[in-house]
């Protein structure tokens, strides 16, 4: 199905509600790229989304997040229940740990053994997204003397956020490892890695996927301050980056969240990597099929913000309103994509290397071609989706058809800004026969008149030599083109 908004749609699928039905319905509502949590998903089930979700559409691609390296308390002994009632005042010791001593009223345990080495007296420590907090008020070899800021119930395997403080964390663990060595082996897209602090954790995940040969790309999750203080080398080793608010909204006051955001955005733009914004968009459509008119304006923020995709979490997941969400997630894009005094393309932005690639600048060329003469479309032909990805790093007004010759080109290419991605399946046969697919697939959904004008970026040396060229000819001069090179052949 062919929809006209330019911001993708992420949707996070549970393997107890995924059917065939339940994915066709979520792709015709407007998403455009399922997501796999691995925190909450086994191997066995994951590999059932996949099959199903492919099933479908083999063109749906496919993002798993690894869990990434995180610091958790340990499991809650049973003499306690479910949770260890704490007050504000009360102190507790802090220790490290294998995972296998169980907390108790007097020693907290948590998954890390060298966390009394790293964390220094006076930090804050913020457990269960913040719900509980404490702090270090003295310290020995063993252990950290803590007091409870904010006291609260505390539950095993809750999560901890020290802010401002480096911890010695693996940057692949050994489930993560697991799930990255099974996304090469079932056909996933994407690898969105969680609680990324610095280019050495993209690095070690890069080498897993070379040692298996695997072209998967790398989203790296922006959670924590380490990650913030790293992000220029981080977007440089990504394919892409996620803004992941909820643990991030717990190391940050909230209204720093909003400016962080919008300079990761930015920063994703002019590096030409796509940029996704995640958690609590629409999270009251959970329980109730409308989203609140806050959570109506934070998407729309974010489209205002140029960003690539928008994703969706519990509202798809497990929520009560799955397809709803969607469909007003696609609305609101599509509503506000409308304004076209705010969406002007950003041609003279100063990007990353942008002077010094050619594709880049027949990119750009294009783009600012379509904004001063009335082109309906820009078409290009693509076999790794660079051409693509820069066409949509500059956020022109226009559609980019982009006709592919690998599925998995196809398939990363439907994260990226205003970019329609088809494949070609048959053997190319002259520079220009892709443009037959891409008249082929316009005329199914838009009807296309001999008069209209098309942006053409395209490459005279075959898929593997790059794009080279851009051309601007109406449909009937492409038509007739493409009738005489075919006559020809067929002499």
């Amino acid at each position: 199905m062919y929809r006209m908004k330019k911001t993708k749609i992420v949707a996070t699928m549970s393997d107890f509600r995924c059917t065939e039905e339940f994915v066709a319905k979520l792709f015709d509502a407007g998403m455009d790229v399922i997501r796999i949590n691995s925190a909450h998903v086994t191997e066995e089930g994951a590999t059932r989304i996949v099959e199903i979700v492919h099933r479908v559409n083999p063109a749906i691609p496919i993002m798993i997040d690894t869990k990434g390296p995180e610091i958790r308390v340990t499991t809650i002994a049973d003499e306690y229940g479910n949770s260890i009632n704490f007050r504000t005042g009360d102190r507790v010791a802090v220790r490290g740990s294998d995972g296998s001593d169980l907390t108790t009223r007097k020693v907290v345990y948590m998954n890390v053994p060298s966390i009394v080495n790293d964390i220094p007296v006076g930090a804050r420590m913020l457990i269960a997204d913040g719900e509980l907090e404490i702090r270090v008020v003295g310290k020995t070899d063993e252990e950290l003397d803590c007091e409870f800021i904010v006291g609260g119930a505390m539950r095993s395997r809750k999560s901890v956020n020290v802010p401002g403080v480096s911890i010695a964390l693996p940057s692949v663990t050994e489930k993560d490892r697991r799930f990255i060595e099974w996304a090469v082996t079932n056909d996933v897209d994407f690898i969105a890695h969680s609680f990324v602090r610095s280019a050495r954790d993209i690095k070690a995940v890069q080498e897993i996927l070379d040692a298996h040969g695997s072209n998967i790309k790398i989203i790296s999750k922006i959670e924590n301050q380490e990650g913030l203080d790293n992000i220029d080398e981080i977007i440089e080793a990504s394919y892409g980056i996620m803004v992941a608010r909820g643990d991030l909204g717990v190391e940050l006051p909230a209204e720093v969240i909003p400016n962080t955001q919008r300079r990761i955005v930015e920063k994703c733009i002019c590096a030409k990597r796509p940029v996704i914004i995640a958690t609590q968009m629409l999270y009251s459509m959970v329980k109730s099929p409308r989203p609140t008119r806050a959570e109506v304006s934070d998407v729309a923020s974010a489209i205002y913000e140029r960003v690539d995709a928008v994703m969706l979490s519990d509202e798809t997941a497990m929520g009560d309103f799955p397809v709803e969400s969607v469909e007003t997630m696609a609305r609101i894009a599509r509503e506000i994509e409308r304004d076209e005094t705010h969406f002007k393309p950003m041609i003279d932005m100063d990007m990353v290397s942008v002077n010094h690639e050619i594709t880049a600048q027949l990119a750009r060329s294009a783009v600012r071609a379509s904004t001063n003469l009335p082109i309906k479309y820009v078409v290009l032909d693509t076999k790794t989706g660079r051409t693509g990805r820069y066409l949509a790093a500059f956020r022109g007004r226009k559609t980019v058809m982009a006709v592919c010759y690998q599925l998995h080109a196809q398939r990363i290419l439907a994260l990226s800004y205003g970019v329609v991605p088809i494949l070609r399946n048959q053997e190319l046969t002259d520079r220009y026969h892709f443009l037959v697919d891409a008249l082929e697939f316009l005329d199914q959904y838009k009807k296309l008149h001999d008069e209209d004008l098309l942006a053409i970026v395209g490459g005279s040396f075959g898929p593997d030599g790059g794009a080279s060229y851009v051309e601007i000819a109406n449909v009937h001069n492409i038509r007739k083109r493409n009738e005489e090179i075919l006559a020809a052949q067929c002499k």
